[in-house]
């Protein structure tokens, strides 16, 4: 897998992120990292979209439910937010479904949860 420092894309989402981290610590809520994180993003002009509809398919037919990414970056990354004492591998799995889903290549994990933040970096 390629470093993330050679996908401007997903670095500058990431410092976005460290951002946050920075100005907040942890110890909130996800709601509370998710707000902040949508401002910090629109602030440095990368373009997002918020609780985004990922529908999913059976045997190419639709199935009557979706799933809902935190974040769109870029129309392109899935970007899913934690605020946990750790990330597990079910967490990976969340983010790697979501990739599967929606047909993207590239998303993030980002965990604000810890003293230091956490992210993880998927490409399929």
């Amino acid at each position: 897998m390629p470093d993330v420092s050679e996908d401007s894309q997903t670095y500058a989402i990431i410092g976005a992120a460290m951002e946050v981290h920075r100005v907040l610590g942890c110890g909130f809520l996800e709601p509370v990292y998710q707000k902040a994180f949508a401002r910090e993003l629109t602030a440095r002009g990368i373009p997002c979209k918020c609780e985004v509809h990922i529908p999913i398919s059976y045997k190419e037919e639709l199935l009557d439910c979706h799933y809902k990414a935190d974040f769109v970056c870029y129309n392109d990354i899935i970007v899913e937010l934690k605020a946990l004492d750790g990330l597990t591998v079910t967490h990976e799995s969340q983010l790697l479904n979501y990739l599967k889903a929606s047909g993207y290549k590239r998303g993030l994990l980002i965990n604000f949860g810890q003293t230091s933040l956490k992210y993880r970096r998927r490409v399929l």
